[in-house]
Protein backbone atom coordinates (compact mmCIF):
# COMPACT_ATOMS: atom_id res chain seq x y z
CA UNK A 1 0.00 0.00 0.00
CA UNK A 2 3.08 2.84 0.57
CA UNK A 3 4.17 1.58 -3.06
CA UNK A 4 0.83 3.55 -4.72
CA UNK A 5 1.12 6.77 -3.04
CA UNK A 6 5.02 7.19 -3.54
CA UNK A 7 4.28 5.92 -7.42
CA UNK A 8 1.44 9.03 -7.80
CA UNK A 9 3.71 11.46 -6.58
CA UNK A 10 6.97 10.36 -8.85
CA UNK A 11 4.43 10.36 -11.54
CA UNK A 12 3.06 13.79 -11.12
CA UNK A 13 6.74 15.26 -10.23
CA UNK A 14 7.80 13.84 -13.65
CA UNK A 15 4.73 15.47 -15.56
CA UNK A 16 4.65 18.65 -14.33
CA UNK A 17 7.30 20.16 -16.39
CA UNK A 18 5.77 18.71 -19.41
CA UNK A 19 2.14 20.75 -18.27
CA UNK A 20 3.97 23.75 -17.83
CA UNK A 21 5.37 24.42 -21.23
CA UNK A 22 2.79 23.27 -23.00
CA UNK A 23 2.48 26.48 -24.53
CA UNK A 24 5.86 28.50 -24.58
CA UNK A 25 4.46 31.65 -24.71
CA UNK A 26 3.41 31.48 -28.19
CA UNK A 27 -0.01 32.23 -26.96
CA UNK A 28 -1.00 36.07 -27.27
CA UNK A 29 -0.88 37.29 -23.56
CA UNK A 30 -2.19 40.39 -22.39
CA UNK A 31 0.65 42.67 -22.49
CA UNK A 32 1.58 41.67 -26.53
CA UNK A 33 2.67 44.78 -28.12
CA UNK A 34 0.20 45.64 -31.21
CA UNK A 35 2.17 46.84 -34.35
CA UNK A 36 0.21 49.03 -36.91
CA UNK A 37 1.60 49.88 -39.77
CA UNK A 38 0.76 52.90 -42.08
CA UNK A 39 1.23 53.95 -45.23
CA UNK A 40 4.01 56.26 -45.65
CA UNK A 41 1.68 59.21 -47.04
CA UNK A 42 0.28 58.80 -43.26
CA UNK A 43 3.14 59.27 -41.92
CA UNK A 44 4.48 57.66 -38.33
CA UNK A 45 2.84 59.07 -35.53
CA UNK A 46 3.81 58.35 -31.82
CA UNK A 47 1.18 57.68 -29.41
CA UNK A 48 1.67 58.66 -25.92
CA UNK A 49 3.31 61.31 -23.81
CA UNK A 50 4.65 63.29 -26.80
CA UNK A 51 1.05 63.83 -28.00
CA UNK A 52 1.42 63.19 -32.06
CA UNK A 53 4.58 63.72 -32.74
CA UNK A 54 6.65 62.19 -35.27
CA UNK A 55 9.95 60.41 -34.20
CA UNK A 56 12.29 62.29 -35.62
CA UNK A 57 10.74 65.86 -33.82
CA UNK A 58 9.67 64.71 -30.63
CA UNK A 59 13.24 66.07 -29.62
CA UNK A 60 12.94 69.46 -31.78
CA UNK A 61 9.25 70.50 -32.15
CA UNK A 62 8.20 72.75 -29.09
CA UNK A 63 5.30 71.10 -28.47
CA UNK A 64 6.78 67.70 -28.21
CA UNK A 65 9.54 69.45 -25.62
CA UNK A 66 8.96 69.49 -22.04
CA UNK A 67 8.85 72.78 -20.79
CA UNK A 68 11.96 72.58 -18.86
CA UNK A 69 13.94 71.83 -22.01
CA UNK A 70 12.65 74.51 -24.38
CA UNK A 71 15.35 76.97 -25.42
CA UNK A 72 14.16 80.37 -24.20
CA UNK A 73 15.53 82.77 -26.98
CA UNK A 74 14.06 86.43 -27.12
CA UNK A 75 12.24 87.03 -30.65
CA UNK A 76 12.28 89.97 -32.74
CA UNK A 77 9.92 92.81 -31.03
CA UNK A 78 10.78 91.48 -26.86
CA UNK A 79 12.76 93.67 -24.56
CA UNK A 80 15.80 92.55 -23.39
CA UNK A 81 15.33 94.07 -19.74
CA UNK A 82 18.26 91.80 -17.86
CA UNK A 83 20.91 89.42 -18.34
CA UNK A 84 22.48 91.20 -20.67
CA UNK A 85 25.99 92.50 -21.91
CA UNK A 86 25.84 95.32 -24.35
CA UNK A 87 28.94 94.67 -26.86
CA UNK A 88 30.87 97.77 -27.00
CA UNK A 89 33.23 97.16 -30.33
CA UNK A 90 30.44 95.26 -32.57
CA UNK A 91 32.94 95.64 -35.62
CA UNK A 92 35.71 93.77 -33.73
CA UNK A 93 33.11 90.93 -34.32
CA UNK A 94 32.19 91.63 -37.69
CA UNK A 95 29.18 93.39 -37.21
CA UNK A 96 28.43 96.95 -37.99
CA UNK A 97 29.82 99.81 -36.39
CA UNK A 98 26.89 101.95 -35.75
CA UNK A 99 24.63 98.95 -34.60
CA UNK A 100 23.52 98.45 -30.70
CA UNK A 101 23.97 94.78 -29.91
CA UNK A 102 24.15 92.92 -26.49
CA UNK A 103 24.29 89.34 -25.80
CA UNK A 104 21.91 87.57 -23.66
CA UNK A 105 22.78 84.07 -22.86
CA UNK A 106 24.54 82.71 -25.57
CA UNK A 107 23.11 84.79 -28.43
CA UNK A 108 23.69 88.26 -30.05
CA UNK A 109 21.06 90.51 -30.29
CA UNK A 110 20.62 93.87 -32.43
CA UNK A 111 18.11 96.19 -30.47
CA UNK A 112 17.09 99.55 -30.45
CA UNK A 113 19.36 101.31 -27.47
CA UNK A 114 16.22 103.31 -26.12
CA UNK A 115 13.27 100.94 -25.51
CA UNK A 116 15.44 97.36 -25.66
CA UNK A 117 13.24 96.20 -28.02
CA UNK A 118 15.19 93.23 -30.21
CA UNK A 119 15.59 94.36 -33.77
CA UNK A 120 17.62 91.62 -34.96
CA UNK A 121 18.63 88.35 -33.59
CA UNK A 122 21.91 87.91 -35.25
CA UNK A 123 23.11 84.50 -34.18
CA UNK A 124 24.86 82.40 -31.37
CA UNK A 125 28.10 83.41 -30.12
CA UNK A 126 30.08 80.54 -30.92
CA UNK A 127 28.97 81.30 -35.09
CA UNK A 128 30.23 85.11 -34.36
CA UNK A 129 33.52 84.71 -32.57
CA UNK A 130 34.39 81.94 -35.42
Amino acid sequence: MNKLPCLAIVAAIALSPAVVSAGNGNGKGKNSIQVQRVSPQQGIVVQGNAGHCPPGLAKKAVPCVPPGQVKNRYQIGDRIDRDYVWINDPYRYGLKRNGYYVRAGDYVYGIDPDTHKVLNLIGAVADILN
